[in-house]
């Protein structure tokens, strides 16, 4: 086997990875143990990203208006349309929306060409929906948007706060880090979400607060550490202005005010404001949860404060710590490539940076003020302002809030092109021109974790077909429309070397961004890079910032703000009474355009859903595993009920990921709202008022097929399995006809059926097969089907009929039941089995006897709660 070490595709923890080519083409995919991101470690998602690399879905040659075309065709219309439509309408009537998953040379040359050339600042990205609020709290405290810290603080704190961020499935390495810690050396762990999620499970105290509370906490939180005399009085003096101010609006409100509005008790904030001013080395890492809401820049800011007060940032173990949910967010931030900023982290604002930016890159037409974020991007496409729209490796019309209005507003445009791997998602369905580019495995670029450490993506497959690196596609382009002396690449490391002396720019301003020592690399250079963290500088030891003040303000001082708790945007109301909270699962990725590929990722949940609390399930008489309507002013979709006491009454969860191709109606983000931060331009995707009701189906079906189906039924959710698919179905009308109904809906015209119908309980199945080989079967019933989905699969893996047409394993078959450990397969039914036989009174002991656990731990909350449920009962003597 050929190894190449790259980096993940997935999250923002930028796990190495080992890449073994076999010699059928198989490709092995191993953690790799050198990297200090995860020193071998992978999650689930890593773990499988072998199972991805299919071209069954891809996106393998240009196509206009839905027909295959050669590049020079496709480029020359797409440049032609864009330079006519700068010249009639100026420059800022086009736009382009990017992603957090292009690599930092694709993102540099975007921006290069979009705000250098084009001379708009019209570029944005989907990472607006994610760190923007950080961005904008970094750059208010700190004078550039500066992460201080390093993950090795995460092993050395004696105190981890973990705000907004479910880090045990959305950042399970970084997560498993921090658990090994609180094994080790008793590192202490505070969740602060609304949810009980599986982070809490794994922390010492777990403060479910109210949606919004996070600011009144935080103040309360710096008057707390007035009042204990806790504020590092010398820090302040020499390195921190607008202590006073920020106190004063902090001590506006006493502990019955802020016990109000966080929903926790005077003695829960007693007692964490006492655990976080009487341990020195504190991180508090925030996520989504603090990020995602209309003051999440505030929320930001609350939090930086109370480390400048007490002088608890840059120094090991202690400091606030954004953590980033895609794997390039940093790097993009770093080469600009959001609205509101110039590469190298200098301000478009600014006159002298347009200057010098303007110099180096000897553009044409430098824009002098700020683009169009994200939300406003996409109304102005509805206004008919953007004219022409090019759209690269994202899927907006599935992750933007109010999403129907965004896929309208993309349908408004004049014209509009899109990049991707992936041929068929809401988004391209709206295309002019598809340009295909090269995915994971076959893009060869460089990276930026969270913790600022760049790391190479390297390739170990050729670009598939016609397809190219999104780099060369914007080259191309540019080079049509007439710059191509500008951009001349040959190479992505050119790309590179030239983004690294940039960064001078940077040092000269007196910025953070210092990258000058990796320009004028070689290609074998560039090729051998190893992960390094920045700023790449030859006398420095600790990459930690502002253990001694060096701030990149005018004055070197920190800023503290004053920060006053908002008014919630969003409220519920008698038509909207519940708050309805977004976010990822354990095993699932953004718009599962890569994740849904990998029949293991969806082993563990298979199916959108909607948490909902005991109580409001008994009030609204909804039963668990039900179908329920979710309503908000932008629409509706339809989602499997998880009754659990994990939300909180009045609030309900649901997860991100569902598109309509995976499911018929669960784009969640159709019914969130677009209110967003008046700073960052974040928009609120954890508080949509919305309500709830049955969604009145007369039928219920459950389907293991070979071939890929293509179901038209009222509801639906496919998704894949090892040897086929898996599809859960529901109709507002029973059949009239069960075997021509499943022929249809799972595409099989011509096999022949054996089938079992039960008119007293109104249960209907069949199976269907062609020479002794089974093709699909089905299980219909008048209520949702009761049936461990995972026996039915395995059934049909093994081409069994008899154990499918009996509904349940026979004496000789054990059903492993539903799947808890991906990493190793290993079902809820065989962990139980080991617990009540007494071999497993421990996680160790569970890891020993089958592995699960052992891998990402993203299971081992799980495996706990067996544990306490499932231990084998002892007689009394």
């Amino acid at each position: 086997m050929t190894a190449t070490r790259t980096t993940c595709a997935y999250c923002g923890v930028g796990c190495g990875i080992i890449a073994n080519n076999g010699a059928n083409g198989e490709v092995e995919i191993k953690g790799d143990p050198d990297h200090p991101a995860n020193y071998g470690r992978l999650c689930t998602k890593g773990k499988t990203l072998g199972e991805t690399l299919s071209l069954e879905d891809r996106l393998l040659t240009p196509m206009i208006d839905g027909k295959q075309a050669s590049w020079d065709h496709a480029t020359d219309l797409v440049a032609e349309k864009f330079k006519k439509t700068i010249a009639k309408h100026g420059p800022d009537s086009v736009a382009f929306y990017v992603s957090g998953q292009l690599l930092t040379e694709d993102y540099y040359v975007a921006n290069k060409l979009m705000k250098g050339y084009i001379g708009s600042a019209n570029i944005d990205t989907n990472s607006r929906l994610c760190m923007a609020s950080s961005v904008a709290g970094h750059k208010r405290a700190f004078g550039t948007d500066t992460v201080p810290g390093t993950y090795e603080d995460l092993e050395t704190a004696d105190l981890i706060v973990l705000v907004g961020s479910n880090l045990a499935w959305c950042h399970p390495v970084l997560h498993q880090r921090i658990i090994d810690a609180k094994d080790t050396r008793g590192t202490k762990i505070i969740n602060i979400d609304p949810r009980k999620t599986a982070t809490s499970e794994m922390a010492d105290v777990h403060l479910n607060i109210r949606p919004g509370g996070d600011v009144a906490l935080f103040n309360g939180l710096l008057t707390a550490i007035s009042n204990a005399d806790a504020i590092n009085a010398e820090y302040v003096k020499s390195h921190v202005n607008g202590l006073e101010d920020a106190l004063k609006a902090a001590q506006k409100m006493d502990i019955p005010a802020i016990s109000a509005l966080t929903g926790l008790t005077p003695t829960q904030l007693s007692e964490f404001y006492s655990a976080w001013i009487n341990t020195k080395r504190v991180v508090t890492i925030y996520s989504q949860g603090v990020n995602q809401a209309s003051d999440g820049s505030d929320k930001v800011n609350a939090i930086i404060n109370c480390h400048l007060a007490t002088g608890r940032i840059g120094t090991e173990g202690c400091g606030p710590f954004s953590i980033t949910g895609q794997p390039n967010a940093m790097g993009g931030r770093e080469v600009g490539g959001l609205a509101n900023m110039l590469a190298a982290h200098l301000d478009i604002e600014n006159s002298q940076h347009r200057t010098v930016v303007r110099d180096f890159w000897d553009a044409p037409n430098l824009p002098s003020k700020a683009g169009l974020k994200a939300v406003d991007l996409f109304d102005a496409c509805a206004d008919g302002k953007i004219k022409a729209l090019w759209v690269m490796c994202t899927n907006p019309a599935v992750s933007m809030p109010r999403a129907n209005d965004v896929k309208a507003a993309i349908e408004a445009v004049d014209f509009v092109v899109v990049s991707d791997i992936v041929q068929d998602t809401d988004t391209t369905a709206l295309a002019d021109v598809l340009l295909p580019a090269t995915g994971w495995g076959e893009k060869d670029g460089t990276v930026t974790n969270s913790e600022r450490r760049i790391s190479r993506q390297r390739s170990f497959l050729s670009p598939p077909h016609q397809t190219k690196h999104d780099w060369q596609i914007i080259c191309e382009v540019a080079a049509k429309m007439g710059w191509g002396n500008a951009f001349n690449y040959e190479y992505p490391s050119e790309i590179f070397s030239e983004w690294a002396a940039m960064t001078k720019l940077s040092v000269d301003a007196q910025k953070d961004l210092d990258l000058t020592n990796l320009t004028n690399m070689h290609n074998n250079e560039y090729d051998d890079l190893p992960p390094i963290q920045w700023p790449v500088t030859a006398d420095r030891s600790d990459t930690r910032f502002f253990a001694n003040g060096g701030y990149f303000t005018a004055d070197g001082k920190a800023r503290m703000l004053p920060i006053t708790p908002r008014e919630p945007a969003n409220v519920p109301s008698s038509e909207y009474p519940f708050i309805l909270n977004t976010g990822r699962i354990r095993d699932h990725w953004h718009t599962m355009t890569r994740s849904a590929k990998s029949s293991t990722l969806s082993t563990h949940i298979a199916e959108p859903f909607l948490e909902l609390n005991p109580a409001d399930a008994e009030r609204l008489n909804i039963k668990q595993a039900e179908l329920v309507q979710v309503n908000s002013p932008h629409g509706y979709i339809i989602l499997r009920t998880l009754i659990t006491d994990r939300t909180q009454v009045g609030q309900v969860f649901a997860p991100i990921h569902w598109t309509s191709r995976w499911a018929a109606c669960g784009r969640v983000d159709t019914v969130v709202t677009s209110v967003v931060d008046p700073v960052s331009g974040q928009p609120e995707l954890k508080r949509t008022p919305i309500s709830i009701s049955h969604y009145k189906a007369k039928w219920f079906g459950f389907a293991v097929v070979k071939d890929e189906p293509f179901p038209t039924s009222g509801y639906w959710a496919k998704a894949k399995t090892h040897s086929g698919w898996r599809v859960e179905m529901a109709t507002l009308t029973a059949p009239d006809d069960f075997e021509q109904f499943t022929r249809d809906q799972l595409g099989i015209k011509t096999a022949q059926a054996v089938t079992y119908s039960d008119i007293a309980t109104g249960q209907n199945r069949i199976a269907l097969s062609e020479n002794n080989t089974l093709l699909g079967i089905m299980f219909g019933a008048t209520n949702p089907v009761s049936l461990s989905r995972n026996f039915a699969i395995d059934a049909f893996d093994r081409n069994d009929e008899m154990d499918i047409l009996a509904g349940f394993a026979g004496s000789k078959t054990f059903d492993a039941g539903p799947t808890i450990c991906s990493c190793f397969n290993v079902g809820i039914n065989t962990l139980v089995k080991l617990i009540a036989s007494g071999k497993a009174a421990t996680l160790e002991d569970i890891g020993a006897n089958l592995q699960a656990g052992t891998n990402c731990g993203s299971c081992r909350p799980e495996l706990m709660g067996l544990l306490q449920n499932h231990q084998p009962k002892i007689a009394a003597e």
